[in-house]
């Protein structure tokens, strides 16, 4: 059985779990990460020498990054319907998910840092302010695609990329009390809250 290293709180580990949901891929899940068994332990650096969760060990092979561990379920375990074969449609999902690792993570990182885990060197105004805006600012540019799509970020149907988004969206929703108002974006909310993958491991209270 495919085992995943990584404590359930962790938005990256979440991506793993939303991932085998809607995959129906049974699994065992071990804490690891703070407060729970340390990543700097010998055991866990002998399957990923960055310290971080999550790890996936499927059989003999071991595999580190979240993106890349469910792009490689989707495509070991059927998931076609959720990271197309065809390569254009499986580069819109990858241009998505590749934002969501670059531009739209390093846009949260300060706030996020400030307002949910309150670490006393991310206090200053005004790079709170600035943080902020750019999230902000990240977040149009998805209410953007999505009223191009009416639908989901890589275009008609659910994909990998909804599952990083999704989990994304609902870190903002719950960090930002000051947002823009952004009806495609919460239409969009209301569209993953269908699904039970979500509810389970992104709309279920965690940041």
């Amino acid at each position: 059985m495919l085992r995943i290293l990584g404590k359930a709180t962790s938005i990256n580990v979440r991506k793993v779990l939303w991932t085998c949901a809607e995959l129906q891929l049974p699994y065992q899940r071990e804490d690891w990460g703070s407060g729970f068994q340390p990543t700097d332990a010998p055991q866990f650096l002998a399957l990923n020498p960055n310290a971080m969760v999550p790890v996936v060990v499927d059989g003999d092979f071991v595999l580190w990054e979240s993106n890349t561990i469910i792009r490689y379920l989707a495509n070991q375990h059927g998931g076609a319907h959720l990271y197309p074969s065809a390569p254009r449609a499986r580069a819109a999902v990858d241009q998505w998910l590749d934002w969501q690792a670059t531009d739209l993570n390093d846009a949260w990182r300060y706030p996020f840092m400030s307002l949910v885990r309150q670490s006393p060197a991310h206090q200053d105004p005004a790079l709170l302010a600035a943080g902020c805006a750019t999230w902000n600012a990240r977040m149009q540019l998805l209410e953007q695609r999505l009223e191009a799509t009416g639908a989901y970020v890589a275009g008609n149907d659910f994909s990998l990329a909804d599952v990083v988004i999704g989990l994304s969206l609902n870190r903002w929703r719950r960090t930002l009390a000051q947002r823009p108002e952004l009806p495609a974006l919460e239409a969009y909310h209301t569209r993953l809250r269908q699904r039970p993958g979500f509810l389970e491991h992104g709309d279920n209270g965690l940041v």
